[in-house]
């Protein structure tokens, strides 16, 4: 690794035990083997990094960072152990792993074998083993929701009773049956199979991607939805008149109200009015309630360039595709996808909470 004048540098590739200092005639004595034949007798693979998946790339990254400043002083004994001892307290690790990460770079001189060790279980499974996950997707995964004390009891009847119905006396106990249970637990499998796929994508699915950034990069983009009301409103008499629906389009990158429509008629008639609110001059709009702003308080008149909906009905219909006709891009997102428009869903919240201005409307 570094030649000072009759001295070498070395490091054991098969032991990783960290550099050390050695006289020229210590090596001697020693067979020259090729890179191809190390990796071979260290059982170690050197892959490219673009067969790694990101989460390997990230812990590659990350590790190699630790040992990163410790490279340029590999030579110098004393300021390589300072560096590790700084380097250990600073991510807080074990001085031996920096220098078990450290001794493996040295020895193969690329980050990839930095890669984390995959973990396989070739192990077989054993005749108690099949039964038992013959018996979870039997009578526990399904629509009927059994508890694993009843799947357990099930699979001891099917597996594991005598012609007369009499127990055997070999049998798994319910504690082997819950750990298998627990360990071989995908929770998608177990919230689709008991539940179904359509809650799942409502109530269970995870979050991913990047939401509102993935369809509103610029102004221009909004976002617009229908909701019914959290508030019944009654007439000066007292009788139940019902619960308003509202309707919003909300500028996805500013959060900017581009326009409203609160009515008791829903689908097309809703939108309807919301685009005419939408291209409305918001001055005179306000006056009509008593509620005076100035211009630049409320500076929108015009129809976005994208609009982003749901796979409503009335977001499908003709009607509303005749906005296609004036420039506009309509956008529906998939089912189940509110996080794809948060904008107008936190409007809704915003709008809920303070129910008096539904009711000043009206």
């Amino acid at each position: 690794m570094d030649i000072s004048s009759d001295k070498l540098l070395i490091i054991d590739c098969l032991k990783k035990s960290m550099p050390k200092w050695v006289e020229l005639s210590f090596i001697e004595s020693y067979t020259e083997i090729t890179s191809a034949e190390l990796l071979q007798s260290s059982d170690i693979v050197i892959r490219d990094m673009d067969l790694f998946d990101a989460e390997s790339r990230r812990f590659i990254h990350e590790h190699y960072t630790m040992i990163a400043g410790i490279l340029p002083f590999v030579s110098e004994e004393r300021e390589r152990t300072r560096i590790i001892k700084k380097v250990a307290e600073e991510k807080n690790v074990n001085q031996r792993t920096i220098r078990n990460y450290l001794c493996l770079y040295l020895a193969y001189q690329d980050i990839s074998v930095l890669a984390p060790k995959q973990k396989s279980d070739s192990r077989a499974l054993t005749k108690d083993e099949k039964n038992i996950r013959w018996a979870l997707n039997k009578f526990f995964y399904n629509k009927h929701k059994n508890s694993l004390t009843t799947a357990y009891t099930m699979m001891l009847k099917e597996k594991y009773c005598d012609g007369e119905g009499k127990l055997l006396p070999e049998h798994p106990s319910i504690h082997q049956f819950r750990y298998f249970e627990r360990k071989h637990r995908k929770m998608q499998t177990y919230y689709i199979s008991r539940d179904g796929l359509k809650n799942y994508q409502r109530n269970n699915r995870p979050l991913l991607g990047d939401g509102v950034q993935e369809f509103a990069p610029h102004v221009g983009i909004a976002m617009l939805d229908a909701t019914v009301c959290d508030i019944y409103l009654v007439n000066e008499s007292g009788n139940l008149i019902g619960r308003p629906i509202l309707t919003i389009c909300i500028d996805a990158y500013s959060g900017l109200c581009c326009g409203y429509s609160l009515s008791w008629e829903g689908g097309t008639y809703s939108l309807r009015g919301l685009m005419l609110n939408v291209i409305a001059d918001k001055v005179k709009h306000c006056e009509r309630f008593g509620i005076m702003i100035n211009k630049s308080d409320w500076n929108c008149d015009r129809l976005p360039a994208t609009l982003v909906t749901d796979m409503g009905s009335e977001y499908k219909s003709g009607n509303f595709e005749q906005l296609a006709e004036l420039g506009v891009t309509i956008v529906n997102l998939p089912s189940y996808r509110p996080e794809l428009k948060g904008q107008v869903e936190k409007a809704f919240f915003l709008c809920m909470a303070s129910r008096k201005w539904c009711i000043y409307l009206f």
